[in-house]
Parts: structure tokens; sequence; C-alpha cells
């Protein structure tokens, strides 16, 4: 049955595509579909996106040179009520023996179904009509072509068109244009009516965009307004705005020249019936009045309670509930200081980081006891929100680990809670799931469940002893959080208990970049049933197992003498214990002898419970602008530190080290490491929403110390939906050892990322990409020449995995499918790596939110 429904379904597509594979089908006769622009500068055919953007004809959009959109427009029947009435006019009596076995109504409604009705309106949306070519746009092309070179200083521009027809109804437009040489600026002058703007212009005037012997250009012309007008509104002229300046442009008896006259005039005002002017006034703050509980309904109530702070006057209807400085921190704008824009918005990018208020406005007057007309009174008017909030949410989850999961939290916010503008929330979560990664016995589809508790307090400062305004002032916004939480996890595995805790201090050093110090970042992972790790990580296992059949000497390590399967746990870890004794016939030098090793410390360090205590600092930068931006970088850098301070004071205090020379924190062997990560994206914005985008990412975490090995949970692992496409998460890796573990991961890992995004129907992307990388241990104690990284030799092991994806935008996020396959896979032997498992049955389709880069 399901062979006939793709045979069916493939049939009908055919048939769609044979019947409107004719481009033409719905070109009139005397008309000509438009199948190319052409653009002639001086002769020469040009590819400038913004020179195409001015035309107001194009031809219809393709995908990999098909005409996919015109073609199902064409396929679709524009009339189709007419066509289903003509059902029954073609033959007379069929409507009244329809409608004795279905009724009237029933035969109407038929005609507004998907079969008749829908599909026909499904294909008109998501296809294109075809491009008439229309003389008149064609003049309003050509028109528009013009004033863009005018605009750009090509003032004796000549532009004309031609239709070319190259086949019966088809056509292509010709532009061209012939420029001439451009205009430069040649002598620049003011005319200033107010000093004041007048000596703030010339303070300035370095900054200029308008220079002598640059190309004309329009856009300038209106950075310039905008330049003035920001320097002038920064420097107290309250009034200012742009439209304030002009320029008068004088290219009489001059050859491409064109000589500049910026006019600034006078404040014009209405005052009553009659337009006055005067210079303008640069403006000081007299007051800045703090409204702390304002709202439409008590606009024009009585306020009962007040207080003077720090040349702040705070005001409230009732009690006043903050502390003076928790909103007067906030506040970048102070008595005596010029009138300045940056500060305004500074203002309220503070109070809205606070997150206690609705929609922060600020206003200015004219304060009327100055005699002199110079001063402002700033009016600060703060709506809060409400103490208490409860939300809740639930979603569905994909993880590196979790193929599919339903997730629910709630959670109780606290505003103001100290009544200094802190945040405390308190969050409950949990959690099912299904992985078939991990061990599931019973065969159920929920294998994973989890559930925790998170506390958090946002402070709207930085709480410190001592005072950090000289080092980072409160103009780059900082804040602390401090955090705890607790997760109880059961995965049909080890199962474990995570307690965390940190206290973060954040800020902007600058605009777009961002800086994070955790000064505190701990966490103790517990595992529960480490007894069970065998039935988990069955690679292992079968490694050990292996090995058990051959050197096994116990008969109390195995179920029976047939089999000699290695019991769980008793029988895996006697044979371990029996090796290292040598009761078996294993030497220290032999291979096997090793390779039991290697799996006793994967299993004790997988097993152990781990103490974290960690310093680290991230500094983030980018030039993105929104989520609609295809222009920009980002670049991250972390530096960790952990366990280094633990030594210290263990050091400090003469603290013994225990049996493995290690020192201890509540009877537990705490981890120390130095870990790095640099992380670099960039999107190039090719036109036509084709997006060129590319990510590499280094990190590397070395343990010292009191560690041998890096943290399960601050290691590194490769593949999966956001790193390399064509390997299972933690299946890549590490080095050439081919993943032969279950969760494969090391200390190290390079990664290089590209992607060409493209636009296919509507809101339907595309993409092609390459996703190249690997992990390898370095500076641990893993010995294995494979998995080890000891030479820039070993970059010949990094893996290259190519596919292509389909994403669906629903605007507020992105829903993705990728399909991957192993391209260069280092898991073989060198000279046999390429395409050696670049097919279907190999390849690896990923499920994913957002884009990955």
């Amino acid at each position: 049955m399901k062979k006939i429904s793709t045979k069916i379904v493939a049939f009908i597509l055919i048939a769609i595509f044979i019947s409107a594979c004719n481009s033409l089908k719905r070109v009139p006769d005397g008309k000509h579909l438009l199948t190319k622009n052409q653009i002639l500068v001086n002769d020469k055919a040009v590819k400038e996106e913004v020179l195409f953007n001015q035309l107001y004809q194009k031809p219809n959009s393709t995908l990999l040179g098909y005409k996919l959109r015109l073609n199902l427009y064409n396929a679709a029947n524009l009339n189709p009520d007419s066509t289903y009435q003509a059902k029954f006019t073609n033959h007379p009596g069929k409507y009244e023996r329809m409608s004795k076995w279905l009724s009237a109504k029933q035969v109407d409604r038929l005609g507004k179904s998907f079969y008749y009705h829908g599909i026909h309106d499904f294909l008109k949306k998501v296809g294109e009509p075809p491009v008439i070519i229309d003389r008149t746009r064609a003049d309003k092309s050509v028109l528009r072509l013009k004033y863009y070179y005018i605009n750009n200083g090509y003032f004796n521009v000549k532009t004309s068109y031609s239709i070319d027809t190259i086949a019966p109804k088809k056509a292509a437009i010709k532009y061209a244009i012939q420029l001439g040489n451009p205009f430069l600026l040649d002598s620049l002058k003011t005319s200033i009516r107010t000093p004041a703007l007048d000596s703030l212009y010339q303070k300035n005037k370095l900054n200029s965009v308008i220079k002598t012997g640059n190309q004309y250009k329009v856009a300038d012309f209106e950075e310039e307004k905008n330049r003035i007008s920001t320097n002038f509104r920064n420097n107290g002229v309250y009034h200012f705005q742009p439209n304030y300046v002009s320029f008068n442009i004088d290219t009489i008896g001059k050859v491409n020249k064109a000589n500049v006259n910026l006019i600034i005039n006078n404040y014009s005002y209405q005052e009553k019936d009659s337009s006055k002017t005067e210079p303008f006034r640069v403006f000081k703050i007299s007051a800045v009045k703090i409204y702390t509980d304002y709202s439409p309904t008590n606009s024009n109530a009585t306020v009962t309670d007040s207080t003077t702070f720090n040349n702040f006057i705070l005001y409230s209807h009732g009690k006043l509930k903050y502390k003076p400085h928790a909103i007067t921190d906030a506040i970048f704008i102070n008595k005596g200081m010029l009138f300045a824009d940056f500060r305004t918005v500074l203002t309220n990018r503070y109070l809205n980081n606070l997150k206690i208020f609705n929609y922060p406005s600020i206003q200015y007057e004219v304060d009327k006891k100055d005699s002199t007309a110079h001063s402002l009174i700033a009016k600060v008017y703060l709506t809060p929100r409400k103490k208490y909030s409860f939300g809740w949410t639930s979603d569905i989850t994909h993880s590196n680990i979790q193929d599919f999961g339903i997730g629910m939290s709630i959670s109780q916010s606290i505003r103001n809670v100290f009544n200094g503008a802190e945040t405390f929330e308190i969050a409950a979560r949990g959690n099912i799931g299904s992985s078939k990664d991990l061990a599931n016995p019973n065969n159920a589809f929920f294998n994973v469940t989890e559930y925790g508790l998170d506390l958090k307090l946002n402070i709207p400062r930085l709480f410190t002893p001592f005072n950090t305004e000289k080092i980072i002032p409160k103009s780059m916004i900082p804040y602390t959080q401090i955090t705890a939480g607790f997760a109880k996890q059961r995965n049909i595995g080890l199962d474990k208990e995570n307690f965390t805790g940190a206290i973060t201090y954040n800020w902007t050093p600058k605009r777009n970049n961002t800086a994070r110090f955790d000064l505190f970042n701990v966490q103790f992972v517990r595992n529960l049933n480490p007894l069970n790790y065998f039935n988990v990580y069955k690679s292992s296992y079968k490694a050990l197992n292996a090995i058990g059949k051959t050197y096994n000497v116990d008969p109390l390590n195995f179920d029976n003498i047939d089999d000699k399967n290695l019991l769980i746990p008793s029988g895996t870890t006697g044979f371990t214990q029996n090796v290292f004794d040598q009761t078996t016939t294993l030497k220290p030098t032999d291979a096997k002898y090793k390779e039991v090793e290697s799996i006793e410390e994967r299993r004790k360090r997988l097993t152990e419970n781990d103490f974290i205590l960690a310093t680290n600092y991230t500094f983030t930068k980018t030039t993105k602008k929104d989520l609609q931006d295809n222009t920009f970088y980002q670049f991250k850098v972390k530096v960790e530190s952990a366990g280094s301070l633990l030594t210290m004071i263990s050091k400090a205090s003469n603290l013994q080290k225990n049996a493995n020379n290690n020192y201890e924190i509540f009877n537990l062997e705490y981890s120390e490491y130095l870990k790095t990560e640099f992380d670099y994206i960039k999107h190039w914005d090719l036109s036509k929403q084709k997006v060129l985008a590319v990510r590499t990412f280094f990190g590397i975490a070395i343990p010292f110390g009191n560690s041998k090995y890096v943290p399960f949970s601050r290691s590194y692992f490769s593949g999966g939906s956001n790193d390399n496409r064509a390997w299972q998460p933690y299946g890549l890796g590490p080095g050439s050892s081919g993943g032969v573990n279950d969760f494969n991961e090391a200390n190290m890992k390079i990664a290089i990322s590209g992607e060409f995004r493209f636009k296919i129907l509507g809101s339907l992307k595309g993409a092609l990409f390459a996703d190249a990388g690997n992990i390898w241990n370095v500076l641990d104690n893993v010995t294995d020449e494979k998995s080890t990284f000891t030479s820039l030799k070993d970059l010949e092991d990094i893996a290259l995995g190519t596919g292509f994806g389909m994403r669906y935008d629903f605007s507020f996020f992105v829903v993705r499918f990728d399909l991957g396959f192993k391209t260069y896979n280092p898991a073989y032997v060198l000279g046999d790596r390429w395409f050696k498992e670049y097919n279907f049955g190999h390849s690896v389709l990923n499920f994913g939110i957002n884009y990955p880069f």
C-alpha cells in the first residue's frame, strides 16, 4: 500500500510539472515574458545588486535555473468556480443526479473543496504569475536609474533602454547608462545664524562627512545632517532637529565641481497665531524628578511621599517602595549637566534592564523659574510591574543525547525583593524523554526523566565589597546574578544528581560588546548508579568481554561455561582486578593489558563524582544589529580556571594528600584544569536572500595539579545537529580512533563549518553545508596514539561532512532538517578515507531549531 501511495503522489507531481512546463502558458498574444534584465554602464555590463534594485520589473525567480514558482502558478486553474459550473452546464441533468445522493448543499460545497478549488488557491499562492514586460514600468525604471546616479554626483547622466525579442513571447530589457564625469565638492562654506551653534560646529568640523574633493553624494549630505543634529543635541541644544540643516549647491561656472554652503537658520516656533524666530539656546538640567509609581490612572492624584537623594527628587503616591540609590543609579541625567540625547537613551536602557518597570518615559520641559529660559526639568515616569508574577511553559525538546522530550516548568518571580530593584526567581522543571543511545532493557519509549529546582537573584549593580565604578562605570550597565540549582536525572544509566551555584558579573564595555565574569562557578555531580556502567557503555563492555573470553580464569566472573560472558558488575570488576593483580596470563607490557587499563581508566573517570570550582571570563563582540541582519560577525573568547584556588588553600593549610597523591575536599578529589575557547562566526549577504555563513571554533582544556583528566561535563564532543552533521552526537573521534566508545569525548576540539543558504519558496529555505573538525586528547592520561594529538600531522584526522538542508522560517524561530554525508572519514586508513561511506545508508538526518550558527 505504501509503495502504491508513493507512486500515486509521484505521478501527480509529474503530471503537474508536465502541464505547467510551458512557461508561456499565460502570456497573452502580443505580449512578452521578461526573461532577463541587463544594465550597461558606459557600455560595460554590471552586476551590482543596488542597480538592479532600482528596476520595477524583474524576471520570474528560479531554483537552480528552473522557474519553479512560475510553473506552479501556470499549473493552477485561475477560475476554478467557472470550471466547476461548466461540469453541469456541459452535462445537463448531472447537477440533479448528484443532488439526489449528496444533496444540493453538498454539491455546492464540493466546488469549494481542496480538489476543485483549494489546490488551485495553493498553487497560486506559492506560485508566481508571469512577469509581462510593461513599457510604463520600464520608463519608470530608467528614470529611477537616472536619479540614482544624479544622487551620486553624475549630473550629466544619460539613460535609455531597449527591448530585445529573443523568442516568440519572450524578451529581455537592456538598460544603457552613459555617466560622464562625476561632480566633486570644491569649497565648503557655513552660514550658521546662532553663534553658540557655530562654535559647536567648528569644534567638531573635522568629523564632517562633507569634505573638499569628495564626490557629490546625497547620502553623505543626509548623514552630515544627522551628525550635526546629534552633536548639537548631545551638547544642550534641546530644540534642534535635522531639518534645520540645509545645503546650497552651486555649480554655476564650474566644470564638474560644486561649491557647498551649509545653512543653519535660527530656531522657529509658533506662538499663538504668529511664527517667531530666535537664536537656539543651550539648555542645562535644573532638576531631575522621578515619579516611581506613575500610571495613567493616578497621573492627577496627589503625591504623598517624596525624598531628595543626590540632587534627585523621588515622588510616590504611597510609601516609597524603593531604596533611592536603586533608582538613581539607573539615571544618567544629572542636575547641572547639559541636556544630552545620549544620556536619555542610556537611562532608558538601564531602566529597562532593571525589569521592574513597564516602558519608562522621560520627558523634558522648560523650567519656568529660570528667567533666562536656559534650563530644563527632566521628568522620569516609572510604571512598576506587578511585584509577583507566575509563569509556566511547556515545550518539546531535542538535544545531543535526547532524541525527543517533553518538558514543563513553572516559575515564580518576585520583583524589588529587597527594595533595591532586585529580582528573585524560583523555578521548578521536569522532563521526560526518549533516547536510543541509552540502555533500555524494557524497550520503554520514555527512558529519560529529569526534574530540578533553580533559584536566581538578579541585582542591578556589581555586588562586591568594594567600589568598582572607576573600573566598570554604571554606563556599562553592570549587574550581578547569583544562581543555585539542583537537578536529578534518571536515564536508565548511571543516573545523576547535579548541584550548581554561581556568582556572575555581567556588563557591556561598548555597544555590541558584552563581558561576563564568573567569580565562582560550582558544580557537584553525583553518580547514583555507577555499578550500571557497563550496561550503559555497551562498547566498553563489548571490548572488555572479548578480552575476558580469552584471558579470564575465574569462573565466578562469567555467566556460564559455554558463553563465558562477563557478569555485570561482579564479573567485569572481578576480571579487571584479576588483570591488575596479574593472576591472569596478561602482562603489563601486553597490548590487551593496556586495553583493559584504558577501559578501566575511562570507567573510573565517567563514574567518579565530580567537584568543580571554576572561575571564568567570557568576552563577546558582535556587529549583528537584529535578527534580519545577514552581514555581521561575532567573536567570542572564554578562559576558565578550575581548582587552582582550592589547591592554594590546601597548600596554605598544609592538608595531606590522599593515596593518589591528590588533595580532597569533602572526601572528594576536586578537578583542576585550565580551559580556553575561541568562537568566530561570519555572515555574508550575497543578495537575493542568499547568505554565506562560516563558523570556526577551537577549544582546549588542560588538566594539571590535582587532575589527570578533564571532567566529562567540561570535555568536548563532535557530531550532532549543531556540529559535524554527518556524524551522530558523540560519534566522531577522538582523532582516528573511529568513535569506538558510546560517548566519545576529549579535551581538545577544532571545528570549521560553512553553509550556503538560499530561498526556495516563500518561507521555505534551503542550504548546502560542509562541516570539518574533530576532537583529540592532549596532555591528559589517554595514551592511545589514534586518540591523541601530538603534532601538526594529526590535523590530517580532521573529518569532513557535507550535505544539504531544508528550513522553514516561522519568523520567531526556524525548523531545520539537515542531511549529512561522511565525505572524509578519519576512522579509515590514509588513502581510503574519501567518500568511503558517502551514501544514504550511512547518512545522518538532523533535526534542529534555528540555524546552527
